[in-house]
């Protein structure tokens, strides 16, 4: 009987595996494929202007947009877009200058929550004055605020959103996402920004975790840094966000937003890894190692993050909708700008 389980847990854990494999070799060969465009791209003209990390992610949409992707590479691709990305999250903890952080200190912390409170409110007032619904005004806000993707998954729940407004809301937060790192180094040379100043940009504007990497790499190592540390902070208000949404929605009947929601395992791991290199256990030459597998790590993600933007489920977006999410990403950019000049942090 004891055998029979263990063959039957045996048979499970192998049948899962066989499910993953097709999306995760998929997100590998074009993740290789952005390598071998940016390797091309530094032979033809002597330097990486578009880095793999983007690469990925342009490549990976293109994908999506031109190919029938059979259903069978949607665990995969889904796995390799969460999993190996918190992985790659927690990874660059050990690479997080602990002392640059501390330089800007409660300053900068109170300056976050600050901003994220004011691109909430403007966000879903912006929402609101184009006719969205409640709803729908909240999932932009609060995915244009904190997290993106993340942001809208936590919230939809406990606002009820439907599945429609959940999936307009999420396409377009994608792409404008994207766009975003695509876009966001140019403000370098435009606005005078210094490596921490574009980090601290970069962290309060893209949406997404792995975004601030790919937007930041480009620039430098302290941008990627700083921006990493700003984007983390920036998503732990979504802990206090959803209970306060919860609250407020009349939603809770003795119920409470999960835990997991509003305090993502990575981040924890993110800040262990952060301590553990503020105290010598872990040296120089292992964080370099685990900064170079979350690069390559963070490149397959991103590969997968492509393969998943439905560019014609954007296409469909209401035109309200469209011009809420990037009203609000102005909004946001606007005040996130204001914060690193109130802060000095503009130029080097």
């Amino acid at each position: 009987m004891e055998n029979l389980v263990k063959n039957r847990r045996n048979f499970g854990i192998r049948s899962r595996i066989s499910a993953l494999f097709p999306g995760i070799l998929l997100s590998t060969v074009v993740s290789g494929v952005a390598l071998v465009a940016e390797r091309l791209e530094r032979w033809l003209t002597g330097g990486a202007w578009v880095e793999a990390l983007v690469l990925a992610i342009l490549i990976g949409a293109l994908c999506r947009l031109a190919l029938r992707r059979p259903a069978a590479f949607d665990p995969g691709i889904a796995f390799s877009a969460k999993y190996f990305l918190e992985i790659a999250i927690v990874l660059l903890g050990a690479s997080v200058s602990a002392a640059a952080v501390t330089e800007m200190g409660l300053p900068l912390i109170a300056a976050i929550a600050v901003v994220v409170g004011i691109a909430l409110i403007a966000s879903y007032a912006i929402g609101r004055g184009l006719g969205l619904s409640r709803p729908v005004a909240l999932l932009v806000a609060c995915g244009n605020s904190i997290c993106g993707n993340s942001a809208i998954a936590a919230t939809a729940p406990v606002i009820r959103a439907d599945a429609e407004d959940v999936a307009s809301s999420i396409a377009f937060t994608a792409v404008l996402g994207m766009l975003t790192v695509l876009a966001l180094p140019v403000l370098v040379p435009l606005l005078g920004l210094s490596a921490t100043g574009y980090g601290v940009m970069a962290g309060m504007t893209v949406y997404a975790v792995p975004q601030v990497l790919a937007a930041t790499a480009p620039v430098s190592a302290l941008s990627i840094q700083i921006g990493t540390f700003v984007k983390l902070v920036r998503v732990l208000m979504l802990g206090p966000v959803i209970f306060l949404l919860s609250l407020v929605s009349g939603k809770a009947r003795g119920e409470r937003p999960a835990l997991h929601r509003m305090v993502p395992w990575f981040i924890l791991g993110f800040l262990a890894l952060l301590m553990a290199r503020s105290v010598g256990l872990v040296d120089a030459t292992l964080a370099a190692r685990m900064n170079g597998l979350a690069t390559g790590l963070t490149i397959l993600s991103m590969a997968a993050l492509g393969l998943g933007i439905d560019l014609r489920r954007v296409m469909r977006a209401g035109p309200r909708v469209t011009a809420a999410v990037i009203l609000s990403l102005g909004v946001l950019v606007a005040a996130s700008y204001a914060m690193v000049l109130l802060l000095n942090l503009a130029t080097a």
